[in-house]
């Protein structure tokens, strides 16, 4: 992977790619279990051959992050 400044990097394999027309929602399991999901464009996704069990890197680079109460 190309060097990036983005320090929030996830390493986790691809459980679900749901591709719509111009929209695709790629699910990510973590090493931890946990799950990551990231909406990206249709064309990105076909760009990166995303598929089930594809080992990836999630980039978070954010000057927004919402947090909430449960």
């Amino acid at each position: 992977m190309e060097k990036l400044s983005a320090r929030n990097q996830l390493a986790g394999t691809v459980t679900k790619v749901r591709k719509g027309l111009i929209m695709a929602e790629i699910i990510v399991r973590l090493k931890s279990g946990e799950e990551l999901v990231s909406v990206i464009t249709a064309e990105s996704a076909k760009k990166l051959g995303l598929k089930k069990g594809e080992q990836v890197v999630a980039v978070i680079k954010s000057t927004e992050v919402m947090i909430g109460r449960p």
